[in-house]
């Protein structure tokens, strides 16, 4: 048997996300979402959240480019350098990943920090009632021993019971031709660690997938790279990443590099996913509150 989660990251970010995700879910081409908990339109998410009980919908914890719940003096070393130097400046995390990740090997970045904000993060979206199903990154922060024990830790303390797993398999990275050299080794390196996160997993009896889809392909999730993913799915529990939006002015002043990605990545799910359904009698979509950690897969796939 074949399950899918089709997750949309970045909920709340604009408008015209929020509607392409709200679209898609009604059109069975969308089964779960993740949410961000301080974004320019969250309040509209949370509550378009509320109103459709059947899609999954998770909290999509930003560590990385954007503002924090908690104040500068309860997480300091999750806080940019020249916000901390300059207090007329607002609060903002570091500007980039390479930052973030080279500060976190280095030590600078306390684990108590990101359970903290990880914790606020996941409160403010039960807070505002949405029925909360799983937890991700922005980015893919918690791919880091270092972001993954504490995440994992305020995702158990708020009785979160799944997280995703964003390692893709090796027949996902073949299946997407238009990726980079640089990004293609990236992704393949990073694979590494997957083994870790699954003892973690296994150890915080937190549910997960056999694995993530589309990580390779952001920037470049097409029509042709989709459907190419999609026949190439083998049985067991998976989850595609997509980004999914409406490309407008909202979208242009948002910190985000996926622009008119979103408008291809939205069509694309449109005429695919449910074209798939349809041929597929063994694919099925689900989202993460119907994954249990008895289901676990720690027994890996082939293809990993």
């Amino acid at each position: 048997m074949k399950r899918l989660i089709v997750n949309a990251d970045d909920f709340g970010l604009t408008a015209g996300v929020n509607q392409a995700i709200s679209e898609l879910h009604a059109a069975g081409a969308l089964s779960s979402t993740t949410l961000m908990a301080n974004a320019q339109q969250t309040a509209q998410a949370a509550h378009a959240a509320a109103a459709l009980p059947h899609l999954g919908t998770g909290c999509h914890i930003v560590l990385v480019d954007g503002e924090p719940i908690l104040p500068t003096s309860q997480i300091p070393t999750l806080i940019d350098s020249k916000c901390r130097s300059d207090s007329s400046v607002p609060a903002r995390f570091r500007p980039s990943l390479a930052v973030f990740v080279s500060d976190l090997v280095r030590g600078r970045i306390r684990e108590a920090d990101i359970e903290a904000e990880a914790t606020a993060q996941i409160r403010s979206l039960l807070d505002a009632g949405v029925p909360l199903t799983h937890v991700d990154t922005h980015k893919h922060t918690h791919m880091f021993p270092g972001v993954l024990r504490p995440v994992m830790r305020a995702a158990v303390r708020c009785n979160l019971r799944a997280i995703r797993n964003p390692f893709e398999p090796d027949w996902s990275r073949a299946a997407t031709p238009r990726a980079g050299a640089l990004r293609r080794f990236q992704v393949r390196l990073l694979g590494s660690r997957q083994r870790y996160f699954l003892e973690q997993a296994r150890l915080m009896n937190l549910a997960t997938t056999h694995g993530a889809l589309g990580v390779l392909a952001t920037g470049t999730l097409d029509i042709v790279t989709l459907r190419r993913l999609l026949r190439a799915i083998p049985n067991g529990d998976w989850e595609l990443v997509c980004h999914p939006g409406y490309h407008d002015g909202a979208l242009d002043a948002a910190r985000t590099r996926l622009r008119q990605s979103r408008e291809v990545e939205r069509g694309a799910l449109l005429q695919a996913i449910p074209e798939a359904v349809a041929v597929d009698p063994q694919l099925s979509l689900i989202h993460f509150g119907q994954l249990t950690a008895a289901r676990f897969p720690f027994d890996l796939h082939p293809g990993f």
